[in-house]
């Protein structure tokens, strides 16, 4: 290595660090075998002096640490590593939606954090009692009824996040369909033998994005606010990842989670037929059509490789 920085000069320390940085989006598994390899190529080809890698490079790595992660996921079987992101989907997005009630409810809200936390290591057994009792909490909110504790209803948000109280905007048809499909995914992946893979802590800034933003009541019409917008981003972008991951790896597992995160929120559609606007409905429409694109850009590409 001592080779490397006197070619490179200096400022070789702060720039192999700058480069380790970067290849963290590339598989544990892949660092360890290709890293050191990879950031001596780095270092080799640099310019004198640089410390700060070059634009299209850090772009390059990105997308190269992206891509080989897609890869290597499918070494695991499709249908339970989709199974596994669609559950963690919906996890993130039910913890999400407890956030902003986090004082009133703050329980059943570290027992979600907790439920995230447990399915993205893998550890679905041990999620399964945790998520159960916040699932029949939230359906006793959505149907007036105290469960457990003195909890006063109607559940209204802290005041950084305004908006209208828990569950508010819709019956309780939605939330029972998303958190029956959690237990019922959790269920399916702990009969299975196999062990789960662990997911990267990159799914944790979700919460935050969407947080405070009832996929259902976006309103634009009206003004959507800037938790809503992000909502509404974050999903269009995963989506269109979703499609990308399929059309690299050729593998239909992540429109497979894909499906699984669109139930509830058509659910939620269905419920409040009529009181959505044109702009909430053209929300809803390019979920649908995006979530059927990933779903047919893997077969599509296999049908061009075999062609």
């Amino acid at each position: 290595m001592t080779e490397h920085r006197t070619a490179t000069g200096a400022g070789t320390g702060v720039l192999e660090r700058r480069y380790r940085r970067l290849l963290l989006g590339y598989p544990r598994a892949y660092r360890s075998g290709y890293g050191d390899e990879l950031i001596a190529t780095l270092l080799d080809t640099a310019e004198p002096g640089r410390t700060l890698p070059a634009a299209r490079e850090s772009f390059a790595l990105v997308v190269g640490g992206v891509r080989t992660r897609m890869i290597y996921a499918t070494q695991r079987p499709a249908w339970i590593d989709g199974l596994h992101l669609g559950v963690l989907a919906l996890s993130i997005a039910q913890l999400a939606m407890l956030v902003p009630y986090a004082s009133v409810v703050p329980l059943w809200v570290g027992l979600s954090a907790l439920a995230v936390l447990l399915v993205m290591r893998g550890r679905v057994r041990l999620a399964l009692p945790v998520v159960v009792p916040v699932a029949v909490k939230v359906c006793a909110i959505t149907l007036g009824q105290p469960w457990l504790d003195r909890t006063l209803l109607p559940v209204d948000p802290d005041r950084f996040w305004g908006g209208g109280a828990l569950y508010g905007g819709g019956g309780p048809v939605a939330p029972m369909a998303g958190y029956a499909l959690v237990v019922l995914g959790l269920l399916t992946l702990a009969a299975h033998e196999r062990r789960l893979g662990e997911r990267s802590w990159f799914w944790l800034p979700a919460v935050p994005l969407l947080a405070g933003a009832d996929p259902a009541g976006l309103d634009f019409s009206a003004g959507a606010g800037s938790h809503a917008m992000a909502r509404a981003g974050l999903e269009i972008g995963v989506l269109l990842l979703a499609a990308w991951a399929g059309h690299v790896a050729h593998d239909p597992r992540w429109a497979m989670a894909a499906g699984i995160y669109l139930v509830p929120v058509l659910a939620v559609y269905a419920e409040n037929l009529g009181d959505h606007s044109e702009q909430d409905l053209a929300h809803l429409a390019v979920l649908v059509l995006l979530t059927a694109f990933a779903a047919a850009v893997p077969y599509r590409a296999k049908r061009r490789i075999v062609l």
